[in-house]
């Protein structure tokens, strides 16, 4: 995993069980044989012991071989008194929400410092099942970015979607056996696992001794205590410092989440006291490549946290060492004999702009741009993902003299709130109401051709005309559509089906915007900056119809997980998260 390019000498590593030992790097450690590099001239930051160190730093194939004075090598690089800091590791994202294959990803993240990540790939496993997870190891083989998995405990995330496959406990346990899949990925049907559900029981059983990543918004109490002790072990869904801190007294890692649409970590900064920083990482979760290339993601947030007074070397044990030692990798996080070379080059350690980057001995990214970046053979695409049927009638909703419930967005956060109001009706049907900000939306299931549809309401999307559309709606990934008009809802529907999967504006008959997303309906095989470019085309679109949020797909696109309070929608309806059960639209 990780870089590595044929040929290399040096010390190997697993993915959780620890160092390899190599006797040609213990003789370059003593200083018996030269280093393949000697970088000098820097202060080395220590997350051990929150020391500063000026000493040099002898690397050795993929690994660092020790640290101190009297060191030669074919080549010293001299760092000029920069910082030299451990590569940072996000612990916990889904590559496919930034919309890009993993090679895309690595292009977007690296030169920023991020040279590991621990990512759940239940996005495109929830649409391929298996042959999602094994498309996304080998896409992300020989990459100048370590990429983890985590095996997805959740596909379907709950009986009350329909997705595109299911990952049972003995599904799980095979693909534990690959060397780069550490434990459970976050355990979302937290009712199933704090009422002791079989099913989810088996999967918590089979990973017993490795990392159990947790899923439990709002969940504290009695109900929390039921939870931890069903095994997991982290939790990254925090919105209150109140809730963090209690997750933290219970036993829980706590991960500090800043996504494109979930925006948490101003809120819980707080938190971060001398007694809980080592229990404490980041994570970005779901983040889409504009905030990707334009502010980063794990160093925008360390930068937050600085902002706010943190010590510099504390703020960076949150995104090495700390998530390191919580997954049981003992092989990086730090700059240490036998870790991985992953070091990032830094003049200042509160602006923390990166000035290099080394993945695995071999520097990878200078200035912000990628150098000397291999080029891996791209897998086998995953087959089609779209088989949908839609009726003439489909999208209408019959009227009835009752209220009805309204899914309320918050902006910035993946909760939703929950309404109770009249609808607008014309001929006998509901239609949307643009001035109240009352609109339709509609989750039409396009993995097995069923018809289904589910239909509701929803505040806060802000369009005004048109309808917008897509395939990425957590984490059943059917399709979510939202409109003022059943012929733009329609219209927007049928371009994302054509499209093989993607993200459309409609206005009317015609498709304003499109942006293609072929593999598995979530990612593009293009550049990650022409898809960065096309979602600026799709959001502006979206904008110009009225909508004012950050960004509207995101938006519309967690407003089917149905495991985040409060109201959602998937193709069979209604949910009630807080409830956990399927709801009528008619109170």
């Amino acid at each position: 995993s990780g870089c590595r390019p044929s040929g290399w000498h040096g010390a190997g590593r697993t993915a959780s069980l620890g160092l390899m030992v190599d006797s040609d790097l213990l003789a370059v450690a003593r200083g018996d044989a030269p280093a393949d590099v000697v970088l000098t001239g820097g202060r080395v930051v220590n997350v051990f012991t929150a020391e500063i160190e000026r000493v040099d730093v002898a690397l050795w194939g993929t690994s660092i071989a020790g640290l101190g004075k009297g060191y030669r090598a074919s080549r010293v690089h001299d760092l000029d008194g920069a910082y030299l800091i451990p590569g940072f590791i996000d612990a916990h994202v889904h590559i496919e929400s930034s919309l890009v294959t993993p090679a895309e990803f690595a292009r977007a993240v690296v030169p920023r410092g991020t040279t590991t990540v621990v990512s759940d790939p239940h996005e495109i496993a929830n649409v391929h099942g298996t042959e999602g997870v094994r498309y996304m190891l080998e896409a992300s083989e020989g990459l100048p970015l370590t990429v983890f998995v985590m095996a997805s405990s959740c596909v379907p995330a709950t009986p009350m979607s329909t997705a595109g496959a299911a990952l049972e406990a003995e599904d799980l346990q095979a693909m534990a056996r690959h060397p780069r899949v550490l434990g459970l990925a976050e355990v979302m049907n937290f009712p199933g696992a704090i009422h002791g559900d079989g099913a989810v029981l088996a999967k918590l059983e089979a990973f017993a001794g490795r990392p159990i990543d947790g899923h439990a918004p709002g969940v504290r109490g009695l109900a929390l205590n039921a939870y931890v002790a069903a095994g997991p072990g982290s939790d990254h869904e925090c919105t209150r410092p109140e809730e963090a801190l209690e997750k933290l007294r219970r036993g829980l890692f706590v991960f500090l989440r800043e996504a494109t649409n979930a925006r948490n970590l101003e809120a819980l900064l707080p938190i971060l006291r001398p007694a809980n920083l080592g229990r404490v990482a980041l994570c970005t979760d779901d983040r889409q490549p504009p905030d990707l290339l334009d502010s980063g993601g794990i160093d925008a947030m360390l930068r937050r946290i600085l902002a706010a007074g943190l010590d510099p070397v504390d703020a960076l044990r949150l995104a090495t060492l700390n998530p390191a030692e919580y997954f049981g990798l003992r092989d990086r996080g730090a700059i240490a004999p036998g870790r991985v070379a992953d070091l990032l080059v830094v003049d200042d350690l509160r602006s923390l702009r990166v000035r290099e980057v080394w993945c695995a001995g071999r520097r990878v990214a200078r200035d912000g741009a990628v150098v000397d970046w291999p080029e891996p053979e791209p897998p086998r695409l995953p087959s089609p993902s779209m088989n949908v049927s839609l009726g003439p009638d489909a999208l209408v909703i019959p009227a009835e003299p009752r209220r009805a419930r309204v899914i309320e967005v918050i902006e910035d956060q993946i909760v939703t709130g929950a309404r109770v109001v009249e609808p607008r009706t014309q001929g006998g049907v509901v239609v949307s109401d643009p001035g109240a900000d009352v609109l339709k939306i509609a989750v039409v299931e396009r993995h097995r051709g069923s018809g289904r549809v589910g239909l509701g309401l929803v505040t806060g999307l802000g369009l005004r005309r048109g309808a917008m559309a897509g395939t990425v709606a957590h984490d059943h990934h059917n399709i979510i559509a939202v409109g003022v008009d059943d012929d733009s809802l329609r219209t927007a529907v049928t371009a994302v089906v054509d499209a093989g999967g993607g993200l459309a504006v409609a206005e009317g008959g015609e498709v304003r915007a499109l942006l293609r997303l072929p593999v598995a309906g979530l990612m593009s095989d293009a550049p990650v900056e022409t898809v960065r470019a096309g979602l600026d085309e799709v959001v502006q679109a979206a904008r110009r119809l009225g909508s004012p949020l950050h960004d509207p797909f995101m938006a519309l696109s967690f407003l089917g997980l149905e495991v985040i309070p409060t109201l959602k929608i998937t193709d069979r309806g209604l949910v009630d998260v807080d409830a956990f059960r399927l709801v009528d639209l008619w109170v």
